[in-house]
């Protein structure tokens, strides 16, 4: 196992895992992914054919489990997707089939 996958205990994991298990939040993941660096609340609405209270609720979720960061600019938030994470989530899985 790689020494980061060592940072990420299995209670990480599992609130990781439990937020990756829904299609909606993984279409979010992939669109912020695409915009090369962060997407604004407004793009994402935009882009996900979802009501706002459910975007917010989604992005409520991947907030908690640290796959998404944001900030705030003016009236406006941004999100990014967490990489470093992410690798660490990977490596963490990754860690599993030896």
């Amino acid at each position: 196992m790689l020494s980061n996958a060592v940072n990420m205990d299995a209670k990480k994991a599992e609130k990781i895992s439990k937020a990756l298990a829904d299609p909606n939040r993984l279409t979010i993941l992939k669109e912020i992914k695409k915009s090369k660096q962060c997407m604004y609340c407004a793009d994402i609405n935009e882009k996900i054919n979802l009501a706002q209270p459910s975007i917010a609720h989604h992005l409520k979720l991947l907030l908690e489990s640290e796959l998404v960061t944001s900030d705030k600019e003016g009236r406006s938030v941004r999100y990014y997707l967490n990489n470093k994470l992410m690798d660490e989530y990977i490596q963490f899985i990754e860690g599993l089939k030896n």
